[in-house]
């Protein structure tokens, strides 16, 4: 019971850490950002937020030490909009699965290329 509770408020933190980050934070260094996953522990006390960030790596370094600096606004965002007992401690990972699955792609292309020849 308490791993669907849990999964259910991990939805609900991917929702609205979403909406904070597209409509509430005003800073320029944010580029463009996918919340990709939230993993909460099974207490609710911490979790974690994993980010899809996109541009070149300066571009990357910068978002997400701007979206470390936010994480008090976001976390204090995400305690006024759902109701928990604890708002969870809050960790910043970066995703690279579309990295890792581009990357894949283009080996496969270039196997099949060279079984053409």
């Amino acid at each position: 019971m308490a791993r669907v509770r849990a999964e259910k408020i991990q939805e609900l933190i991917k929702q609205e850490v979403s909406k904070i980050i597209l409509n509430d934070l005003k800073n320029p260094h944010i580029g463009f950002v996918t919340v990709t996953q939230v993993e909460v522990t099974n207490d609710l006390r911490h979790a974690k937020i994993w980010l899809s960030l996109y541009g070149g790596p300066e571009e990357q370094d910068r978002t997400l030490q701007a979206l470390n600096k936010s994480l008090g606004y976001i976390r204090s965002e995400i305690g006024k909009r759902i109701r928990l007992k604890f708002v969870p401690e809050l960790a910043l990972m970066t995703d690279n699965s579309l990295e890792y699955s581009s990357h894949i792609q283009k080996i496969l292309l270039q196997i099949k290329e060279n079984e053409a020849e």
